[in-house]
């Protein structure tokens, strides 16, 4: 299966057969963007259903966060994290349903590449926010 567009540069998208790997060598936009990670296929093989119609929705959203600088997402989901901590009415909650929606999300899409363990820790590490967020909300 042929690289997702989105994961093809310009240079790759007018030559025929191109598979985005010309910005691993710093092309594109000056070469001041992360390679896309080495792979042929964006997509689960074989998904279908609501599966298939996630990853695709997915596939721009997860470009753009990883053609973001790498320490944006963990600022961003820590400030909102300590926020939902500190914060010990509904405004706490709300800080913290980003990063549960965001983490829900990842997990999602790598739960099929994932073992046990980390089924388990995902599943754990949702449970811990979701009670975070029912507290701060008044739950509990």
């Amino acid at each position: 299966m042929p690289s997702h567009p989105l994961a093809q540069n310009a240079a790759d998208r007018r030559r025929p057969g191109g598979n985005g790997r010309a910005r691993a060598a710093g092309g594109g936009r000056g070469g001041t963007r992360r390679p896309l990670p080495p792979g042929e296929q964006f997509f689960t093989p074989g998904a279908t259903g609501v599966r298939a119609a996630v990853e695709r929705a997915s596939a721009a959203p997860l470009v753009f966060l990883f053609q973001l600088p790498r320490w944006i997402t963990p600022i961003v989901m820590v400030a909102l994290l300590l926020a939902g901590f500190s914060l010990p009415d509904w405004r706490g909650g709300v800080a913290v349903l980003p990063v549960v929606a965001f983490i829900a999300w990842l997990a999602y899409m790598s739960w099929p590449s994932l073992g046990v363990k980390g089924r388990l820790l995902r599943v754990a590490l949702l449970t811990f926010l979701t009670l975070v967020a029912a507290d701060r909300f008044g739950a509990f």
